[in-house]
């Protein structure tokens, strides 16, 4: 019989269940999305990642106002959210590449954000940007034991305080961007050896319990199950979540998801210098291919503090991409996808599928074999 799932506690916050919605951007995981399952007793989660793209606060000719609707529309958001879960557990999603990272990171924590999770760089100042609201969980992703030392010991010297929650982040199996994993096949390189390095450190040398939430590849009960028994303390999980009636994206974004097999997971080049995972379309073969001019080359919104777009007119527009498909035009935007592809073949509701993912199974007494639609064999 499989085990109950506890509550975690992340700072001051405590969650019915271990689980952490995956942050997706632009416009897939925003209020609907995050209030279901802080609902349904998980982690709600907003992306911050362009939110304010297609406000009527920005425009393109004005400086600065990408920024300035982008952190009205977090203001927005957010109270969506809590009005779908006044009570619920709600997190934003702010990647330390963007340029008004540090606005949205107070504007969050002043709004009422319970959890504030960062991607995409090391928060070392994240701590002088939440500094007026303690009650605020501060949760980095990292991928590995150096990055979760050098914040750790970063915060503690200037700030004394350390990380209420590490997402340890799984790069053969996170979807959109990940670390390289040339060494994968190295000793002290897979997740199950870096959550105990990680669970180690954090309770020898800095002697304090940090929970590690585990990101990456989860899909189902079994996925769960495997992570805590490794030394997690929990998981998060996103592409589950895009295949539900309350995920923010377009019906036709959910749909491809059903349709995936792990034959359609693909590498592709990125505007921020790093590898994503995506599903195969015809944007993403042009983008692997550098071999079509139709991208679109053009910087919409300057949001990056790097941009391989923007500096060097290479790769495309990543808000825009990530906006189109999201938007519904799946064959002409660009659709991040973790490596959990196949687990459904119908839409859910949040709540069906928290259920799904909490409830206990119950040992199999027949000969049937239930197999997913698509067991996974990333190469």
């Amino acid at each position: 019989m499989t085990s109950i799932l506890h509550p975690l506690r992340i700072g001051k916050h405590i969650v019915q269940y271990p689980i952490v919605q995956g942050a997706m951007a632009v416009g897939v995981s925003g209020a609907k999305l995050a209030g279901a399952v802080a609902n349904a007793g998980g982690v709600g989660v907003i992306a911050s990642l362009g939110l304010g793209l297609h406000s009527p606060d920005f425009h393109q000719r004005k400086r600065n106002s990408f920024f300035a609707a982008n952190r009205l529309a977090l203001i927005d958001e957010l109270t969506k959210a809590r009005n779908i879960s006044p009570d619920g557990v709600m997190a934003v999603n702010i990647l330390v590449a963007t340029k008004d990272y540090p606005v949205l990171a107070q504007t969050a924590a002043a709004q009422g954000a319970n959890l504030i999770i960062t991607g995409a760089g090391v928060p070392v100042c994240l701590p002088e940007y939440t500094a007026d609201y303690p009650d605020v969980a501060l949760v980095p992703s990292v991928s590995n034991l150096f990055s979760a030392q050098l914040i750790c010991q970063t915060w503690q010297r200037q700030y004394n305080r350390l990380p209420d929650a590490l997402i340890v982040e799984n790069c053969q199996q996170v979807g959109g961007h990940f670390s390289q994993c040339e060494d994968v096949n190295s000793p002290g390189f897979s997740i199950e050896s870096v959550i105990f390095q990680l669970r180690q450190y954090c309770e020898e040398q800095l002697g304090v319990k940090i929970p590690l939430i585990v990101a990456g590849g989860i899909g189902d009960r079994t996925d769960i199950d495997k992570m805590l028994a490794v030394g997690a303390d929990g998981v998060q999980i996103g592409t589950r979540f895009i295949t539900t009636e309350e995920c923010d994206a377009h019906r036709r974004y959910k749909d491809y998801h059903l349709q995936a097999s792990a034959a359609d997971i693909v590498t592709v080049p990125s505007p921020v210098g790093k590898p994503s995972r995506a599903l195969r379309n015809s944007f993403a073969e042009q983008a692997m291919t550098h071999s079509s001019t139709t991208l679109e080359r053009r910087c919409i919104a300057n949001c990056l503090e790097t941009c391989l777009c923007r500096d060097t007119g290479k790769t495309y527009c990543l808000l825009q991409a990530l906006s189109k498909a999201a938007l519904g035009d799946v064959e002409h935007g660009l659709i991040f996808s973790g490596a959990n592809v196949g687990y459904t073949d119908r839409i859910m509701s949040v709540t069906e599928l928290m259920a799904e993912l909490t409830q206990p199974q119950k040992p199999m007494h027949s000969n049937i074999v239930v197999q997913r639609k698509n067991p996974l064999q990333i190469n």
